[in-house]
Protein backbone atom coordinates (compact mmCIF):
# COMPACT_ATOMS: atom_id res chain seq x y z
CA UNK A 1 0.00 0.00 0.00
CA UNK A 2 1.01 3.61 -0.49
CA UNK A 3 3.18 5.09 2.22
CA UNK A 4 2.79 8.66 3.40
CA UNK A 5 6.16 10.42 3.43
CA UNK A 6 6.48 13.65 5.41
CA UNK A 7 3.59 16.08 5.30
CA UNK A 8 2.37 16.10 1.68
CA UNK A 9 3.90 13.19 -0.23
CA UNK A 10 2.70 9.68 -1.02
CA UNK A 11 5.16 6.96 -2.08
CA UNK A 12 3.76 4.09 -4.13
CA UNK A 13 4.85 0.52 -3.44
CA UNK A 14 3.19 -1.14 -6.45
CA UNK A 15 4.68 -0.76 -9.92
CA UNK A 16 2.42 2.01 -11.22
CA UNK A 17 3.35 2.36 -14.88
CA UNK A 18 2.57 4.75 -17.71
CA UNK A 19 2.23 2.12 -20.40
CA UNK A 20 1.23 4.46 -23.23
CA UNK A 21 0.76 8.17 -23.89
CA UNK A 22 -0.28 10.45 -26.71
CA UNK A 23 -0.15 14.16 -27.51
CA UNK A 24 -2.33 16.24 -29.84
CA UNK A 25 -1.61 19.78 -31.03
CA UNK A 26 -2.55 22.37 -33.63
CA UNK A 27 -0.88 24.86 -35.99
CA UNK A 28 1.10 26.84 -33.41
CA UNK A 29 2.46 23.65 -31.89
CA UNK A 30 3.34 22.32 -35.35
CA UNK A 31 5.45 25.42 -35.94
CA UNK A 32 7.35 24.98 -32.66
CA UNK A 33 10.54 23.08 -31.84
CA UNK A 34 8.66 20.13 -30.29
CA UNK A 35 6.45 19.37 -33.29
CA UNK A 36 8.01 15.93 -33.73
CA UNK A 37 6.79 14.86 -30.28
CA UNK A 38 3.10 15.06 -31.15
CA UNK A 39 1.12 12.05 -32.29
CA UNK A 40 -1.38 14.24 -34.13
CA UNK A 41 -1.08 17.82 -35.38
CA UNK A 42 -3.99 19.57 -37.05
CA UNK A 43 -3.54 22.75 -39.11
CA UNK A 44 -7.20 23.57 -38.44
CA UNK A 45 -7.56 24.87 -34.89
CA UNK A 46 -11.22 23.87 -35.07
CA UNK A 47 -10.27 20.22 -35.65
CA UNK A 48 -13.17 19.97 -38.09
CA UNK A 49 -15.66 21.15 -35.45
CA UNK A 50 -17.92 24.20 -35.49
CA UNK A 51 -16.62 25.89 -32.32
CA UNK A 52 -13.36 26.17 -30.40
CA UNK A 53 -14.92 24.51 -27.38
CA UNK A 54 -15.99 21.51 -29.45
CA UNK A 55 -12.49 21.42 -30.91
CA UNK A 56 -11.07 21.10 -27.41
CA UNK A 57 -13.37 18.17 -26.71
CA UNK A 58 -12.25 16.57 -29.96
CA UNK A 59 -8.60 16.92 -28.90
CA UNK A 60 -9.24 15.07 -25.65
CA UNK A 61 -11.06 12.27 -27.43
CA UNK A 62 -8.31 11.97 -30.05
CA UNK A 63 -5.57 11.92 -27.41
CA UNK A 64 -7.27 9.21 -25.34
CA UNK A 65 -8.08 7.08 -28.38
CA UNK A 66 -4.53 7.32 -29.65
CA UNK A 67 -3.12 6.39 -26.23
CA UNK A 68 -5.52 3.44 -26.02
CA UNK A 69 -4.43 2.30 -29.46
CA UNK A 70 -0.77 2.43 -28.45
CA UNK A 71 -1.56 0.48 -25.27
CA UNK A 72 -3.54 -2.11 -27.31
CA UNK A 73 -6.57 -1.47 -25.13
CA UNK A 74 -10.22 -0.59 -25.64
CA UNK A 75 -12.23 1.86 -23.50
CA UNK A 76 -13.78 -1.15 -21.76
CA UNK A 77 -10.34 -2.06 -20.39
CA UNK A 78 -10.04 1.25 -18.50
CA UNK A 79 -11.60 1.24 -15.04
CA UNK A 80 -11.53 5.02 -14.47
CA UNK A 81 -10.60 8.11 -16.44
CA UNK A 82 -9.42 11.28 -14.69
CA UNK A 83 -9.78 14.39 -16.84
CA UNK A 84 -10.04 18.15 -16.72
CA UNK A 85 -9.61 21.36 -18.70
CA UNK A 86 -9.95 25.13 -18.34
CA UNK A 87 -13.53 25.61 -19.50
CA UNK A 88 -16.49 26.19 -17.18
CA UNK A 89 -17.66 22.91 -15.64
CA UNK A 90 -14.82 21.18 -17.56
CA UNK A 91 -16.99 20.79 -20.65
CA UNK A 92 -13.95 20.05 -22.79
CA UNK A 93 -13.60 16.80 -20.86
CA UNK A 94 -17.22 15.86 -20.34
CA UNK A 95 -18.33 16.32 -23.94
CA UNK A 96 -15.10 14.94 -25.34
CA UNK A 97 -15.17 11.72 -23.32
CA UNK A 98 -18.89 11.02 -22.85
CA UNK A 99 -19.07 8.50 -25.72
CA UNK A 100 -16.23 6.36 -24.35
CA UNK A 101 -18.40 4.95 -21.54
CA UNK A 102 -15.51 4.92 -19.07
CA UNK A 103 -16.27 5.73 -15.40
CA UNK A 104 -15.39 9.42 -15.27
CA UNK A 105 -13.85 11.47 -12.48
CA UNK A 106 -13.48 15.14 -13.33
CA UNK A 107 -10.46 16.97 -11.95
CA UNK A 108 -9.75 20.69 -11.85
CA UNK A 109 -6.44 22.22 -10.93
CA UNK A 110 -6.24 24.69 -13.82
CA UNK A 111 -2.91 24.07 -15.60
CA UNK A 112 -1.81 21.69 -12.82
CA UNK A 113 -4.59 19.24 -13.71
CA UNK A 114 -2.38 16.69 -15.49
CA UNK A 115 -0.22 16.15 -12.40
CA UNK A 116 -3.34 15.99 -10.25
CA UNK A 117 -4.94 13.43 -12.58
CA UNK A 118 -1.78 11.29 -12.59
CA UNK A 119 -1.59 11.38 -8.80
CA UNK A 120 -5.24 10.43 -8.35
CA UNK A 121 -5.01 7.63 -10.91
CA UNK A 122 -1.87 6.28 -9.25
CA UNK A 123 -3.59 6.21 -5.87
CA UNK A 124 -6.53 4.24 -7.32
CA UNK A 125 -4.10 1.75 -8.85
CA UNK A 126 -2.04 1.50 -5.68
CA UNK A 127 -5.11 0.73 -3.58
CA UNK A 128 -6.31 -2.01 -5.92
CA UNK A 129 -9.46 -0.07 -6.76
CA UNK A 130 -8.38 -0.22 -10.42
CA UNK A 131 -5.91 -2.03 -12.63
CA UNK A 132 -5.97 0.41 -15.54
CA UNK A 133 -6.74 4.14 -15.58
CA UNK A 134 -6.40 7.05 -17.98
CA UNK A 135 -5.40 10.67 -17.30
CA UNK A 136 -6.04 13.41 -19.85
CA UNK A 137 -6.18 17.21 -19.99
CA UNK A 138 -6.48 19.84 -22.70
CA UNK A 139 -6.55 23.55 -23.45
CA UNK A 140 -7.32 25.72 -26.47
CA UNK A 141 -5.93 29.20 -27.03
CA UNK A 142 -9.11 30.66 -28.49
CA UNK A 143 -11.54 29.20 -25.94
CA UNK A 144 -9.28 30.21 -23.04
CA UNK A 145 -8.88 33.78 -24.26
CA UNK A 146 -12.63 34.11 -24.72
CA UNK A 147 -13.35 32.79 -21.24
CA UNK A 148 -10.63 34.34 -19.10
CA UNK A 149 -9.56 37.53 -20.86
CA UNK A 150 -11.08 39.09 -23.98
CA UNK A 151 -12.70 37.56 -27.07
CA UNK A 152 -10.18 37.50 -29.92
CA UNK A 153 -12.44 39.81 -31.92
CA UNK A 154 -11.80 42.50 -29.30
CA UNK A 155 -8.21 42.79 -30.52
CA UNK A 156 -6.74 43.53 -27.11
CA UNK A 157 -2.97 43.93 -26.90
CA UNK A 158 -1.22 41.22 -24.94
CA UNK A 159 1.41 42.50 -22.45
CA UNK A 160 4.94 41.02 -22.29
CA UNK A 161 4.09 38.94 -19.20
CA UNK A 162 1.27 37.11 -20.99
CA UNK A 163 1.61 33.50 -22.11
CA UNK A 164 0.16 31.67 -25.10
CA UNK A 165 -2.37 29.02 -24.09
CA UNK A 166 -1.44 25.86 -25.99
CA UNK A 167 -4.02 24.33 -28.29
CA UNK A 168 -3.10 20.83 -27.22
CA UNK A 169 -4.04 17.75 -25.24
CA UNK A 170 -2.13 14.93 -23.59
CA UNK A 171 -3.28 11.52 -22.39
CA UNK A 172 -1.60 8.74 -20.40
CA UNK A 173 -2.67 5.16 -19.77
CA UNK A 174 -1.61 3.96 -16.32
CA UNK A 175 -1.57 0.34 -15.17
CA UNK A 176 -0.55 -1.63 -12.11
CA UNK A 177 2.45 -3.51 -13.46
CA UNK A 178 4.40 -3.17 -16.66
CA UNK A 179 7.69 -1.98 -18.06
CA UNK A 180 7.50 1.65 -17.02
CA UNK A 181 8.08 4.50 -16.75
CA UNK A 182 6.97 4.29 -13.16
CA UNK A 183 5.01 6.75 -11.01
CA UNK A 184 7.02 6.64 -7.79
CA UNK A 185 5.67 9.49 -5.65
CA UNK A 186 3.01 12.17 -5.65
CA UNK A 187 3.03 15.44 -3.71
CA UNK A 188 -0.25 17.32 -3.45
CA UNK A 189 0.28 21.06 -3.27
CA UNK A 190 -1.27 23.73 -1.10
CA UNK A 191 -2.91 26.83 -2.48
CA UNK A 192 -0.72 29.93 -2.33
CA UNK A 193 -1.86 33.48 -2.89
CA UNK A 194 0.57 36.39 -3.21
CA UNK A 195 -2.15 38.84 -4.17
CA UNK A 196 -1.59 38.74 -7.94
CA UNK A 197 -4.66 40.07 -9.78
CA UNK A 198 -3.33 40.38 -13.33
CA UNK A 199 -4.85 37.65 -15.52
CA UNK A 200 -2.08 38.31 -18.02
CA UNK A 201 0.67 37.35 -15.58
CA UNK A 202 0.11 33.69 -14.82
CA UNK A 203 3.80 33.09 -14.14
CA UNK A 204 3.79 35.40 -11.14
CA UNK A 205 0.60 33.82 -9.77
CA UNK A 206 1.87 30.24 -10.10
CA UNK A 207 5.56 30.51 -9.18
CA UNK A 208 4.98 30.69 -5.38
CA UNK A 209 2.88 27.51 -5.55
CA UNK A 210 5.58 25.72 -7.53
CA UNK A 211 8.22 26.80 -5.03
CA UNK A 212 6.12 25.64 -2.07
CA UNK A 213 5.35 22.23 -3.56
CA UNK A 214 8.92 21.58 -4.67
CA UNK A 215 10.25 22.60 -1.27
CA UNK A 216 7.72 20.28 0.39
CA UNK A 217 8.71 17.40 -1.88
CA UNK A 218 12.43 17.81 -1.27
CA UNK A 219 11.86 18.08 2.47
CA UNK A 220 9.48 15.08 2.60
CA UNK A 221 11.76 12.81 0.58
CA UNK A 222 15.18 14.05 1.65
CA UNK A 223 16.16 14.70 -1.98
CA UNK A 224 17.57 17.68 -3.88
CA UNK A 225 17.30 18.84 -7.50
CA UNK A 226 20.60 17.05 -8.11
CA UNK A 227 18.86 13.69 -7.63
CA UNK A 228 16.91 14.20 -10.86
CA UNK A 229 17.85 14.46 -14.50
CA UNK A 230 15.47 17.40 -14.69
CA UNK A 231 12.78 19.11 -12.64
CA UNK A 232 9.94 19.94 -15.03
CA UNK A 233 7.47 22.72 -14.32
CA UNK A 234 4.43 23.56 -16.37
CA UNK A 235 3.94 26.23 -17.29
CA UNK A 236 5.67 29.12 -15.61
CA UNK A 237 7.15 30.63 -18.74
CA UNK A 238 10.01 33.11 -18.60
CA UNK A 239 8.59 35.35 -15.87
CA UNK A 240 7.46 32.57 -13.56
CA UNK A 241 10.65 30.55 -13.96
CA UNK A 242 12.83 33.43 -12.80
CA UNK A 243 10.54 34.03 -9.84
CA UNK A 244 10.71 30.33 -8.98
CA UNK A 245 14.52 30.42 -8.90
CA UNK A 246 14.49 33.45 -6.60
CA UNK A 247 11.93 31.95 -4.22
CA UNK A 248 13.78 28.64 -3.92
CA UNK A 249 17.17 30.32 -3.54
CA UNK A 250 15.81 32.01 -0.41
CA UNK A 251 15.33 28.47 0.95
CA UNK A 252 18.82 27.38 -0.06
CA UNK A 253 17.65 25.39 -3.12
CA UNK A 254 19.41 25.97 -6.45
CA UNK A 255 17.16 24.83 -9.32
CA UNK A 256 18.65 26.71 -12.26
CA UNK A 257 20.85 23.92 -13.65
CA UNK A 258 18.18 21.23 -13.35
CA UNK A 259 15.05 23.07 -14.40
CA UNK A 260 12.93 22.65 -17.54
CA UNK A 261 9.66 24.46 -18.10
CA UNK A 262 7.04 23.15 -20.53
CA UNK A 263 5.99 26.70 -21.33
CA UNK A 264 9.51 27.46 -22.54
CA UNK A 265 9.92 24.10 -24.26
CA UNK A 266 6.85 23.91 -26.47
CA UNK A 267 7.44 27.15 -28.46
CA UNK A 268 10.37 29.13 -29.84
CA UNK A 269 10.04 32.54 -28.19
CA UNK A 270 12.48 34.09 -30.67
CA UNK A 271 10.47 33.00 -33.71
CA UNK A 272 6.92 32.66 -32.39
CA UNK A 273 4.86 35.46 -30.87
CA UNK A 274 4.15 33.81 -27.52
CA UNK A 275 5.59 36.54 -25.28
CA UNK A 276 6.58 34.88 -21.96
CA UNK A 277 5.99 31.33 -23.28
CA UNK A 278 3.28 28.69 -23.38
CA UNK A 279 0.63 27.80 -20.82
CA UNK A 280 -2.61 25.88 -20.44
CA UNK A 281 -3.54 22.38 -19.30
CA UNK A 282 -2.57 21.06 -22.71
CA UNK A 283 0.91 22.56 -22.62
CA UNK A 284 2.44 20.45 -19.86
CA UNK A 285 0.15 17.49 -20.67
CA UNK A 286 1.33 17.33 -24.27
CA UNK A 287 4.98 17.81 -23.34
CA UNK A 288 4.74 15.08 -20.70
CA UNK A 289 2.82 12.68 -22.94
CA UNK A 290 4.65 13.45 -26.15
CA UNK A 291 8.20 14.06 -24.96
CA UNK A 292 9.10 13.18 -21.37
CA UNK A 293 7.36 9.80 -21.22
CA UNK A 294 9.17 8.75 -24.40
CA UNK A 295 12.50 9.95 -23.04
CA UNK A 296 11.96 7.83 -19.94
CA UNK A 297 10.85 4.82 -21.98
CA UNK A 298 13.94 5.03 -24.17
CA UNK A 299 16.28 5.41 -21.22
CA UNK A 300 17.40 8.91 -22.19
CA UNK A 301 16.11 10.15 -18.84
CA UNK A 302 16.23 8.19 -15.60
CA UNK A 303 14.31 10.28 -13.06
CA UNK A 304 12.26 13.43 -13.49
CA UNK A 305 10.13 15.47 -11.11
CA UNK A 306 7.07 16.72 -12.98
CA UNK A 307 5.54 19.71 -11.18
CA UNK A 308 2.52 21.09 -13.04
CA UNK A 309 1.31 24.52 -11.97
CA UNK A 310 -2.10 26.17 -12.13
CA UNK A 311 -3.78 29.53 -11.57
CA UNK A 312 -7.09 28.94 -9.80
CA UNK A 313 -9.08 31.79 -11.27
CA UNK A 314 -12.43 31.96 -13.02
CA UNK A 315 -14.28 34.64 -14.99
CA UNK A 316 -16.39 35.28 -11.89
CA UNK A 317 -13.42 35.76 -9.57
CA UNK A 318 -11.73 38.11 -12.04
CA UNK A 319 -14.91 40.22 -12.38
CA UNK A 320 -15.09 40.47 -8.59
CA UNK A 321 -11.53 41.73 -8.35
CA UNK A 322 -10.29 38.64 -6.52
CA UNK A 323 -6.63 37.73 -6.42
CA UNK A 324 -5.41 34.59 -8.20
CA UNK A 325 -4.43 31.63 -5.99
CA UNK A 326 -1.82 29.28 -7.37
CA UNK A 327 -1.55 25.51 -7.03
CA UNK A 328 1.12 22.98 -7.99
CA UNK A 329 1.27 19.20 -7.75
CA UNK A 330 4.42 17.12 -8.22
CA UNK A 331 4.89 13.60 -9.59
CA UNK A 332 8.16 11.68 -9.44
CA UNK A 333 8.57 9.58 -12.60
CA UNK A 334 11.33 7.03 -13.07
CA UNK A 335 12.39 4.98 -16.03
CA UNK A 336 13.57 2.21 -13.72
CA UNK A 337 11.66 -0.09 -11.40
CA UNK A 338 13.97 0.93 -8.56
CA UNK A 339 15.03 4.54 -8.09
Amino acid sequence: MAKRIGTQTVRFERDICITASAAVGSKKEAEGPMAGCFDLLCEDSNFGETTWEKAESRMQKDAVNRALEKAAKSPADIHYIFAGDLLNQCIGSTYGLRDLSIPFLGAYGACSTMAEALGLAANFLESGAAEACAAVTSSHFCSAERQFRFPLEYGGQRPPTSQWTATAAGACILEAGGQGPYVKEFTAGKMTDYGITDANNMGAAMAPAAAATLQAYFQDTGTTPGDFDTVVTGDLGAVGSELLYELLERQGIDLRKKHTDCGLLIYDRDKQDVHAGGSGCGCCASMLSGYFVKELQEGKLGNILFCATGALMSPTSIQQGESIPGIAHAVHLSGKREG
